[in-house]
């Protein structure tokens, strides 16, 4: 079998400017930054080799997981989690400098599903009657704004996207809670973490939990049993649709430990002993929000 060849470079959820790039400026030297259009595309890249790695988010402290995050994860069987990251998220309504006298005739506001979410007090208060349209990234909405100024339309999005789209903040911090944070995580195609910096955290694990097949009565408390007696401690567990049926699903677990540690070994083999299908994708650091570069 021939060997992948990995570039330096990174996708990142883009276009320049996105909440995902920021995450990623702070982690990879901005030279190896490659703009993807979506997560799918970003998380693609890194299975063909054309990137070594992704940065994706994968759950926002308001609006929960990105499920099409999850769903690609898993179902690329060769990818591992190398590096998580939390940056705080300040949502701020932004229009075309030729449309700041015009914010009372908006036509419609554009931004990612997740932010215009993050924002839905603020919009449904402000802005009742005005369209609210989807796009790929808060970016994706400042560009669009930025190309057409003679249309009367507002993004919403990120100081960084204002300044690099050239575009004049209407509001700041139109989020309807102060405390909005999302984790970002790094993809690859290799186990591992990144080198460790200054501002890490901790180690996680993530693992994916299939149930046996025969659905007995009690399993789900067996396989969190797994996990409490030898006092491994859980900051997240999630069901998502296996999408081969009404009923099946599959478990995202969260484990605050190492996967080399003896209890997460002797974990995995009692979760074995028990006929579920569990998958580790790796360990790694997480760090709050680092220093930005210079």
């Amino acid at each position: 079998m021939e060997e992948r060849k990995f570039s330096p470079s990174v996708a990142y959820l883009g276009p320049e400017a996105s909440f995902t790039h920021v995450a990623a400026s702070l982690l990879f030297d901005t030279s190896g930054l490659l703009p993807q259009p979506t997560i799918p595309d970003c998380i693609e890249a890194v299975m063909s080799g054309i990137v070594a790695y992704a940065v994706v988010p994968l759950e926002n402290a308001l609006e929960g997981s990105v499920p099409l995050t999850i769903d690609y994860m898993v179902q690329g069987q060769d990818l591992f989690i190398n590096a998580e990251i939390s940056t705080p998220i300040e949502q701020h309504l932004m229009v075309n400098p030729k449309q700041k006298d015009n914010v009372d005739e908006l036509k419609s506001i554009q931004s990612h599903p997740h932010a215009l979410a993050q924002c839905h007090k603020y919009l449904m208060y402000q802005f009742r009657k005005v369209p609210l349209i989807q796009t790929t990234s808060t970016s994706a909405a400042a560009k669009f704004i930025s190309d057409n100024p003679d249309e009367k339309i507002a993004a919403v999005g990120n100081r960084l996207a204002a300044k690099k789209y050239g575009l004049h903040i209407v509001e700041e911090n139109i989020h309807d809670f102060h405390y909005n944070h999302t984790r970002f995580i790094v993809l690859s195609l290799r186990k591992g973490v990144l080198e460790k910096k200054e501002h890490s955290d901790t180690k996680k694990t993530t693992l994916m939990i299939k149930l046996p097949e025969d659905d007995r009565s009690g399993v789900l408390h067996q396989i969190l049993s797994v996990f409490a007696w030898r006092r491994l401690n859980l900051s997240k567990i999630e069901s998502r649709p296996l999408k081969t049926g009404l009923g099946n699903y599959f478990f995202i677990i969260d484990v605050q430990e190492s996967e080399d540690h003896p209890m997460m070994i002797g974990a995995m083999e009692e979760l074995a002993s028990l006929n579920c299908i569990a998958r580790s994708f790796g360990s790694y650091f997480t760090y709050d929000q680092l220093p930005s570069r210079p």
